[in-house]
């Protein structure tokens, strides 16, 4: 089981929490000052960052090549390009509505598109590379990951579906190639709401399973591995996550819900 490190201060929702560096990167639901930055040893607020005429945050992730943040915006159906000093933002449309954000060994942004069973692939600048339709049977993807083969990993479910599993797609998007899950269940096979992923370093997979209030990890194969997180780690529920490789740092956004989330926190977790 992990070890709770830290608790960043409860505020307003989490959207996304990432690191870069040596420092973490929190956003938060507010006008402005919406992405808090903190110091990955201290865990003390060094400054906040704005994005301009924002709304809507879905989503944030980072990437260590470019040395940037991107912000995903539901509302605007936008990606927001965020440099970590705060200078330069750009953004660059999207035309469908994404649910979160990751980033592949190519230095690309991978968007999840929900409602549409889509993923779409776009370089650091916004050129769309390529648009995957996921097959029929991945209903509601919430969250994709890429692998350095180039398979993409899938959690996905939906409200009043029974099937609630982590897939592994083919690179080709046509088949699944693994899965763990399958209907509702409290157990460690099961899932609830398989909302978002993170990698280590060796490919196992971290699940945030929203539901059932627990972060459960996989091996590359999908293989069940142990939980990592438990519900009685969590103040509420889980439902972003990020890993720093290089401290062995969990990262989850642990928000309060009622039919929307009205407030939240990151717990640090070693592992």
């Amino acid at each position: 089981m992990g070890q709770v490190v830290h608790t960043l201060p409860e505020g307003q929702p989490v959207r996304g929490v990432t690191s870069l560096d040596n420092e973490i990167f929190l956003l938060r639901d507010k006008e402005r000052d919406q992405v808090e930055v903190y110091d990955v040893i201290t865990y003390r607020l060094q400054r906040c960052l704005t994005v301009p005429n924002a709304r809507g945050f879905v989503d944030m992730t980072s990437c260590e090549h470019y040395h940037c943040l991107y912000i995903g915006n539901g509302i605007d159906e936008c990606v927001h390009r965020l440099d970590v000093d705060g200078a330069t933002t750009t953004r660059w449309a999207i035309h469908d509505n994404p649910y979160s954000l990751s980033v592949n060994s190519s230095h690309n942004v991978v968007v999840t598109l929900t409602e549409a069973c889509k993923i779409k692939e776009f370089s650091s600048h916004g050129d769309l590379l390529r648009e995957l339709t996921l097959p029929d049977d991945v209903i509601s993807p919430w969250h994709t990951i890429q692998s350095r083969s180039g398979q993409f990993v899938v959690g996905h479910s939906k409200f009043c579906a029974e099937v609630h599993r982590v897939c592994v797609i083919s690179a080709d998007d046509r088949r699944i190639v693994h899965s763990h899950g399958g209907q509702w269940r409290p157990g460690s096979g099961q899932y609830y709401m398989p909302c978002h992923l993170a990698v280590d370093d060796s490919e196992r997979i971290f699940v945030a399973d929203n539901g059932n209030r627990r972060v459960m990890l996989l091996s590359p194969a999908l293989d069940d591995v142990r939980q990592v997180v438990s519900s009685d780690q969590l103040k509420w529920a889980c439902d972003r996550l990020s890993f720093d490789a290089h401290r062995r740092r969990l990262y989850v956004a642990d928000n309060e819900f009622t039919d929307k989330p009205i407030g939240g926190r990151v717990v640090v977790f070693s592992v």
